[in-house]
């Protein structure tokens, strides 16, 4: 998941988790105290909470019933408020987060992660286990569980989870995820298969019974598992594929169905009386229903949520974040703060070094030391409303990330001019020039001044470039830009260093509008990330993408910005609310009334 990933999803996501996390999304993960007789001490910093390690659950970890959530109990509606309607519901349309969270609900894969005291754990959702692979990742085989029905209680066979797979090539599915489809044909996968619909088969994919499904790739992907946790590679039935209009009315395979959905207004769901919780480790679904309204700045669900009123007591929101202006009043509010909720999200920034164009690494080095990282906090509302700053490529949500600060941004985070001075003149020029592109908005014009002064104060000569926000990525996408330093934004699309780093970084994918947008072309980096894609184990390949970060960094391709994290609020009649790790939002899986 990028910021930029591509011009098909850069304006789309810019608008759920950029305008959302960047233009006003409150971070943070811990809580300021309120004195005695009610006075508000000032407000602390928040801490992010750690994610932990990411493992790979065993057979028995997948069987349900899902772990109960404490004081969880059956029964009542759950109501929902956030910004915007699903742009998608349909599971191989589904790419942002926020779509894939309402489809948890409704929608089951092969894989997906459960989270408890132990940790996150991938686990097999309608497999019974994470898959098998002999061959290094080439060929996959996954068996699915006894009592898998979909919402009519036809039986969930593997015939469904190849056709689901097959779909995906169709003409009118351009939204969502798209790497199992390019792994599974050789080419163009949009010229190599044209989908089921005409009754053509996809060899690739077997089903020698009712129960198992084998897959068949054109090269290894030892985190092919990771990849099928996915939402857009979710189940769909072959008897109930309306095409088109899919994407409006899913079929359930999850505990839940939609009984009503007005566009912009509204969703309902139901209980699917054909789910079975002892097929089920990660979903709990004690609601019997949810209604979900939309329409709901994050302005009014904060007031909302701190009138705390009628039926807004057992209310809740996927993605709409405390309102910034209202974060201190929160943080100064004992009452509210134990309704709140935070956590670090997938989502990291940071801004690109050119690399084809400021060649001298010395140069690089000097930036990422002179950077003024504390004052570009503060200018965005501080900690609390942009995150932790970050040092590395990886989140610490990906499995594998280990914690470094190779230029002591942390040490010295408002800069450290004179360090920056001496690397240039090691680097024999005192004084080189730099263009900095840059979104001509308000709050980009501030800190567009506090950068021109830092590396104004380190020697450099600054030429800073303002951009057309709408057309931002439209004007550093060529890789003949004339730009030296530019901002950019990840999320990996699933938490392991293959989605984190390859896309970033890997030499042989620059090209125009393509995610590696530093141009960094190192053949060590490049031919680690091929060994690195090739480790089978996950923990053992996490060690293999941590050295890789450490390497890129050592390359000064960026400066890291902030490790973004979440700060919302949900009502008090509700329990069982907790923060999700992989899509950096509140998750429904637990949530109860009590």
């Amino acid at each position: 998941m990028t910021f930029a990933r591509s011009r098909a999803t850069a304006a789309a996501v810019v608008l759920t988790v950029g305008a959302l996390t960047l233009a006003g999304c409150a971070k943070g993960g811990g809580g300021g105290p309120t004195a005695a007789g009610g006075a508000s001490t000032p407000a602390k910093p928040l801490e992010n909470k750690a994610v932990g390690s990411i493992t790979v659950g065993t057979p028995a970890d997948s069987t349900g019933p899902a772990t109960p959530a404490e004081g969880g109990k059956p029964g009542g509606t759950v109501n929902m408020i956030d910004r915007d309607d699903f742009s998608h519901l349909d599971p191989a349309r589904v790419y942002l987060n926020y779509n894939a969270t309402a489809s948890k609900l409704f929608t089951r894969q092969l894989t997906g992660y459960r989270t408890g005291a132990d940790g996150i754990k991938l686990v097999g959702d309608l497999a019974t286990d994470t898959g098998t692979t002999t061959d290094g990742g080439k060929t996959w085989k996954f068996t699915l569980k006894d009592g898998l029905k979909w919402q009519d209680g036809t039986p969930i066979t593997s015939a469904d989870i190849k056709y689901s797979f097959e779909r995906l090539y169709a003409p009118f599915i351009t939204e969502g995820p798209t790497y199992i489809q390019q792994w599974l044909v050789k080419g163009d996968y949009r010229k190599a298969y044209e989908g089921p619909y005409k009754g053509k088969s996809l060899d690739a994919i077997a089903t020698p019974d009712d129960k198992t499904i084998e897959f068949t790739l054109q090269a290894a992907h030892p985190d092919f598992n990771f990849t099928v946790a996915m939402t857009g590679y979710g189940a769909v039935p072959k008897a109930q594929d309306t095409k088109e209009k899919y994407d409006k009315k899913p079929f359930s395979s999850g505990p839940y169905q939609i009984e009503s959905h007005v566009t912009d207004k509204s969703l309902d769901l139901v209980r699917n009386p054909n789910w079975d919780p002892k097929t089920d480790p990660i979903r709990n679904a004690y609601p019997d229903k949810w209604h979900m309204e939309f329409g709901v700045q994050s302005q009014n669900s904060t007031e909302r949520f701190l009138a705390d009123s009628g039926a807004d007591k057992t209310a809740m929101t996927f993605h709409n974040a405390i309102a910034p202006e209202r974060v201190q009043e929160v943080l100064g509010n004992a009452e509210a703060m134990k309704r709140s909720i935070q956590g670090l999200t997938p989502f990291t920034t940071f801004y690109n070094i050119n690399t084809k164009r400021i060649t001298n690494q010395k140069v690089r080095e000097a930036i990422i030391k002179a950077w003024p990282s504390k004052q570009l906090q503060l200018i965005q509302g501080g900690e609390v409303n942009t995150g932790k700053i970050a040092t590395t490529v990886m989140s610490p949500t990906v499995l594998g990330y280990e914690s470094f600060d190779l230029y002591g941004m942390l040490t010295k985070p408002t800069g450290d001019p004179e360090a920056a001075k001496a690397l240039l003149a090691e680097a024999g020029e005192p004084n080189p020039t730099v263009v900095y592109a840059y979104n001509q908005t308000p709050t980009q014009e501030k800190l567009t001044v506090a950068i021109k002064d830092a590396l104004t104060k380190a020697g450099f000569k600054v030429v800073a470039k303002p951009l057309n926000p709408a057309t931002f990525y439209d004007a550093i996408g060529p890789v003949e830009n004339k730009f030296d330093i530019y901002w950019g934004g990840w999320a990996a699309d699933w938490p392991t260093g293959s989605t984190a780093i390859q896309p970033l970084f890997d030499g042989r994918l620059i090209a125009d509008n393509a995610s590696n947008y530093s141009h960094l072309n190192v053949p060590d980096i490049n031919s680690g990330i091929d060994a690195a894609n090739a480790i089978p184990d996950a923990a053992e390949a996490g060690k293999a993408w941590a050295a890789l970060d450490k390497k890129i960094m050592e390359q000064a391709a960026i400066v890291p910005e902030f490790y973004q994290t979440y700060f919302g609020l949900y009502g008090s009649g509700l329990g069982g609310v907790e923060f999700s790790a992989i899509d950096g939002e509140q998750s429904p899986t637990n949530v109860y009334i009590k």
